[in-house]
């Protein structure tokens, strides 16, 4: 008695010492007994979410030009697949065909004139063949003029972006500029637009998306004036590239060519022999409308290069080839979605692999 007596005073001593509880002990030995007796629970798997591959380049453009495919191209194959003979009135209704699609009269007249002479060599001998030879003479004839655009062949090289309200002129112009700075250059964008509400506003988001400088002036201010002190300033910081973004008006020619001159005149004198580049951005979706742009861009302006955008939302994409070849000019860029990534270099083996491809 007197020795358990003992054990109840040291245990309570211990107790007192590490502020622990000699009842709450026992319950908490008490409550790991009956959790070693509990079955544990089951293991549940880990399940990694599945991997979702983003299309190619080529995936999306093939999708991008699916409703040109089906006006050119699926009214092409209705027309020749199957054909075990072509002959004069088979080249009749596949001139339709290409007219109708904003392939332009001028290149169409010369396809069929070309595909002509492969008939009387004997050489469309059905449909497939056919359909073979014309996807030929289109990419032989976007080869023709196709060059890539060269941006570090000038220590600062000078984009100037032209083309009516509406095509995506500044989304393009984002779209390079985030572009050619995530490949390490230093870009300077240039908002002429000044006559537009909100350009430069749209500009300004744009370069803030990829961390790029904005030189702009008030609203209704003059162009020229911008141009210059964007021209300075891509000077004094040691700029690769500067974009000029300018006023999409077609009031007149007479006032566009102007326009146009004086805003040349101040880049070279600046910068000598710049712009290096004079971009025309037309939407594919008004069809034989930028046919009309392109002409009177080329004359008021100097275009030496292109860039078609919305060809996902279009079934007039021939007009890529009529707008190239009619006018001698290289497609630079086309446009097939929304995303940065959807602006891409143009590659006319691509492009026709794509429209022509099942």
């Amino acid at each position: 008695m007197e020795q358990h007596e003992k054990k109840g005073f040291f245990r309570g001593l211990m107790a007192k010492i590490t502020g622990s509880d000699p009842a709450e002990e026992k319950e908490k030995t008490a409550e790991t007994a009956v959790d070693e007796q509990r079955p544990e629970p089951p293991a549940v798997a880990s399940v990694s979410p599945p991997i979702v591959e983003k299309p190619s380049f080529f995936e999306r453009l093939k999708s991008g030009l699916k409703k040109t495919k089906d006006g050119l191209v699926g009214r092409i194959d209705t027309l020749v697949l199957g054909k075990k003979e072509i002959d004069a009135d088979t080249l009749e209704e596949l001139e339709e065909i290409l007219i109708t699609s904003d392939i332009g009269v001028k290149t169409t007249v010369e396809l069929i004139r070309t595909l002509e002479q492969r008939l009387g060599r004997n050489e469309l001998k059905d449909g497939e063949a056919l359909r073979g030879a014309l996807k030929e003479e289109i990419l032989s004839r976007l080869n023709a003029h196709h060059r890539p655009l060269d941006v570090s062949s000038q220590k600062l090289f000078v984009l100037l972006v032209i083309g009516v309200n509406g095509v995506g002129k500044t989304t393009t112009i984002g779209k390079l500029a985030s572009r050619f700075s995530a490949d390490g250059k230093k870009v300077l964008l240039a908002a002429a637009d000044t006559f537009r509400a909100a350009a430069a506003e749209q500009l300004t988001a744009w370069g803030e998306r990829s961390g790029v400088d904005v030189i702009r002036h008030k609203e209704g201010a003059d162009p020229s004036a911008v141009v210059f002190d964007a021209c300075k300033a891509a000077l004094a910081r040691g700029v690769d590239i500067l974009i000029v973004d300018t006023a999409g008006r077609l009031h007149t020619k007479v006032n566009l060519m102007e326009e146009m001159k004086k805003i040349r005149r101040v880049i070279d004198r600046e910068i000598p022999g710049a712009p290096h580049e004079t971009l025309l951005v037309l939407d594919a979706a008004t069809g034989q409308n930028a046919i009309s742009q392109a002409r009177l861009f080329k004359e008021a302006a100097g275009v030496t290069g292109l860039a078609l955008t919305k060809l996902d939302g279009t079934a007039k994409g021939g007009i890529v080839v009529a707008v190239s070849h009619e006018f001698a000019l290289p497609v630079r860029y086309i446009g097939v979605g929304e995303s940065i990534d959807d602006l891409r270099d143009f590659d006319p083996q691509e492009f026709t692999d794509a429209l022509f491809q099942a």
